[in-house]
């Protein structure tokens, strides 16, 4: 598999996913603006874009995926049927969990609502109370979304990422229609049909997942649930790798009960814009990198080729810098152009977008640790060690906690974002430290003769684009198409920049590219 190849393969679906996503909250913004109503459904919202992180992206795959295959491949003749009766195994246990869970979450939403937004600041018993309602509206996604994830897992193990991949497209298109044809003059009841519409989408994405799963012989069909050895191993090695996987996302959960309980109504609007525009290249860069690498490793591990393991993660640290800091620096340098011209329009207010704008740069500090978590965690999941990470990511959150009550009442909305990025670089210093102290890794000449020059890079690219930013403004408020043009010459313009002086530096040439498309690792056998 090509290292690179596989990454952009990935990643092209979610690209497609995350621009109909910023479709989605730039039609979010104009419609129900930045106040109550938008952080009542973004509160509500939370919860589950965190379990779809969590599972759909990350613990229950890389958990029942490797099961999965090492079934199918253990079958002696057998083949697809033994996968399956394991898969049956594991929704018979996993199915009735998810809908006592449901039920426990319905019953003690409002608990739950407060524990997210620490009952908002300022806010009536009616508000809270519409606010609980969001709350219950979107929680059946939770258990949809499990399911998707255990189809999904199923679908990647027989090669069809392609199917998988478009499911998460369903919820930006549901979101996105109910925005168009159910919208109301009254932003209140506009944020209650997009809550109705989150857990409309996790059926249509089941749906989607399961019709696809039949057209390749797969029907699973539960039976009285039974804790099978195999199902039990499942079990144990999900909640390390969700507790691992999931401290940004905790983080985030931290972040946003503040904001709501401690700063202006609006505030949590602005952060979750704010890490909506920093996830886009997250989604693109990291869950890409992560999926491809952890395979990987483990197969040069398990053929005992640790030098090949360890050059592998180096080019894998190689793409994350090539990729991400252009990223960072341009979100740093040019937050406000990027959003005015996708939220900075209708209900959102110019004030609004400088808000955005600010909490965005804070965020965007912590991009390159974002992504190197995904880097650097398969160096320790493909050795079965999913103790350590989870242990860095306990540190992390307590950072996270400390600085976020330090941070937010002098920063205001930017205290919760950068408190986020400062405890993400500390869980990466944590997982690449030990991994070098243990010999699992160490920086080839290769990557430390190009790190720095990207980075100087990437400053260059920043300096440009700062001096250029007078002149952009004025076309980020124009039509959808100015909109789109002006961002159109700040992307490319930006790549432009930073190509010449990458060549320039030192840091990649044509020759390099050329030689890492062609750079194959070991096939599985």
């Amino acid at each position: 598999m090509n290292l690179l190849k596989a990454t952009g393969t990935i990643g092209g679906l979610t690209l497609m996913s995350r621009v109909l996503g910023l479709v989605r909250d730039s039609l979010f913004a104009r419609m129900v603006g930045a106040g109550f109503a938008s952080d009542a459904f973004l509160v509500a919202f939370r919860l589950p874009n965190m379990f779809r992180a969590l599972f759909a992206e990350g613990a229950f795959a890389s958990a029942f995926v490797p099961m999965f295959n090492q079934k199918v491949a253990d079958a002696q003749g057998r083949g697809l049927p033994d996968g399956i009766a394991f898969a049956e195994a594991a929704l018979s246990v996993l199915l009735p969990v998810l809908i006592a869970m449901t039920i426990l979450l319905e019953v003690f939403a409002w608990p739950v609502t407060w524990a997210l937004s620490g009952r908002f600041h300022g806010v009536s018993a009616d508000q809270f109370a519409f606010a609980v309602k969001l709350s219950r509206l979107t929680i059946p996604y939770l258990m949809l979304i499990s399911l998707v994830s255990l189809l999904g897992g199923i679908l990647n193990s027989l090669h069809k990422f392609w199917v998988n991949a478009a499911a998460p497209i369903l919820l930006n298109l549901t979101l996105i229609g109910a925005l168009l044809f159910f919208h109301s003059p009254d932003p209140f009841e506009t944020a209650r049909n997009q809550a109705l519409a989150v857990t409309v989408s996790g059926a249509l994405q089941l749906a989607w997942l399961a019709h696809a799963a039949w057209r390749n012989g797969v029907s699973l069909r539960p039976h009285w649930p039974r804790f099978t050895p195999e199902v039990k191993r499942l079990l144990a090695l999900i909640w390390p790798a969700a507790a691992g996987a999931g401290a940004v996302q905790i983080n985030l959960v931290i972040s946003t009960a503040l904001a709501a309980s401690l700063l202006d109504h609006g505030s949590v609007t602005y952060i979750y814009m704010a890490d909506r525009l920093n996830q886009l290249p997250l989604g693109l860069i990291g869950i890409a990198l992560g999926t491809v690498l952890l395979p990987t490793i483990s197969r040069l591990l398990g053929a005992g080729d640790e030098a090949g393991a360890m050059e592998t993660q180096n080019r894998g640290l190689e793409i994350a810098l090539l990729l991400t800091l252009p990223a960072t620096v341009g979100l740093v340098f040019c937050g406000e152009p990027i959003a005015a011209a996708l939220f900075g329009y209708g209900r959102y207010t110019a004030l609004d977008t400088a808000h955005t704008a600010q909490a965005l740069a804070a965020f965007s500090v912590g991009l390159p640790s974002y992504i190197l978590v995904k880097v650097l965690t398969p160096g320790y999941y493909a050795r079965h060690d999913t103790k350590t990470p989870v242990r860095f990511a306990t540190i992390s959150m307590g950072v996270n906690l400390a600085l976020n009550l330090i941070l937010i009442l002098p920063l205001r909305h930017m205290g919760p974002p950068l408190a986020t990025a400062i405890a993400s670089t500390v869980n990466v210093w944590l997982l690449y430290a030990t991994l070098v102290r243990r010999g699992h890794f160490a920086m080839d000449s290769r990557l430390r003769h190009r790190a720095w020059r990207l980075g100087v890079a990437a400053l260059t690219m920043g300096a440009v684009l700062w001096i250029a930013q007078p002149w952009l403004m004025p076309y980020t408020h124009g039509s959808w198409f100015v909109r789109l043009a002006s961002m159109g010459a700040l992307v490319g313009g930006g790549v432009f920049v930073y190509g010449l002086a990458s060549f320039a530096l030192g840091a990649f040439g044509i020759e390099d590219l050329k030689l890492l498309r062609r750079r194959r690792v070991p096939a599985e056998k």
